[in-house]
């Protein structure tokens, strides 16, 4: 189920300690991950630590998103924020630089939907996406997420404030 011809999901594991220190790393995406310092090896080799924890009970999942052909990690996908009376989460996606344009975010985004509705039983999934962001806009909307809204200067960055765009998926048998 977390798998297609071109990518793969699968849990954090304890050797991807360079890869997320690479990521979580990159001051390109701190603007959409609410960072604004490096994040240290023992903080993430703490987290790792606890990564394995019951979705249910911390309302998160991290996943490894991994390039098929060479079974390489190229970025993650998370859900947060995860509500069980309402059966919704937010959901993101990251790809390292030098992955990105290549198919992997899209093929990762159509296996959490599946993954979100038949495996956690979510009702809908949401994400929010700076305006600015064009490309991520268009590969949620080409994955069936509907524009919902815009939250006004909702991003402060070091060219000031940006929009967010706030987009939901109803989850539905396929």
């Amino acid at each position: 189920m977390l798998s297609s011809d071109l990518v793969f999901l699968r849990p954090l594991e304890a050797d991807d300690l360079d890869f997320l220190y690479a990521l979580e790393n990159d001051p390109a995406v701190w603007g959409v991950s609410d960072t604004l310092a490096p994040v240290s090896r023992h903080t993430l080799r703490q987290y790792l630590d606890n990564a394995g924890a019951d979705f249910h009970e911390v309302r998160q999942l991290r996943l490894v998103l991994c390039a098929q052909a060479t079974r390489e990690p190229v970025g993650t996908v998370d859900i947060f924020d995860f509500d069980p009376l309402h059966q919704r989460a937010g959901v993101g996606i990251m790809v390292l630089g030098q992955f990105r344009r290549r198919g992997y975010a899209r093929a990762a985004l159509d296996l959490l939907v599946t993954y979100a509705w038949q495996v956690l039983r979510l009702h809908q999934i949401y994400c929010t996406i700076s305006i600015l962001n064009r490309s991520s806009v268009r590969l949620f909307k080409t994955s069936g997420f509907t524009k919902i809204g815009v939250r006004r200067e909702w991003l402060r960055t070091a060219e000031g404030w940006q929009d967010v765009v706030e987009m939901q998926r109803l989850l539905s048998p396929a």
